[in-house]
């Protein structure tokens, strides 16, 4: 997810290492155990099979359900499609690109 967000910010005309100092400022957490979380990130990626859902995308959605509240920041239209805890619609921020 984390590599997702440096490529969006660079993407989006900022410079490279962003991301990283964000986190290391303790400003961004990683909210996911990928160990702990592989079997429901693999329920994600087969419920959206025919996307497909990347990990990263498997990853987020699965951190909006284990945070509530949380919101997904992204260009990916698949989004609009993914539902969290079944049939939650996942709030997004959405930039114009």
């Amino acid at each position: 997810m984390l590599a997702e967000a440096d490529h969006l910010v660079r993407r989006a005309g900022q410079p490279g290492g962003v991301v990283i100092e964000l986190v290391r400022r303790g400003v961004l957490k990683v909210g996911l155990d990928l160990g702990t979380e592989a079997g429901a990130i693999a329920r994600i990626q087969g419920k959206y099979r025919d996307r497909p859902a990347s990990l990263a995308d498997a990853c987020l959605v699965r951190m909006t359900e284990l945070h509530d509240g949380s919101a997904v920041m992204t260009f990916d239209g698949d989004f609009s499609v993914y539902r969290s805890r079944g049939r939650r619609v996942i709030p997004l921020l959405q930039p114009q690109e």
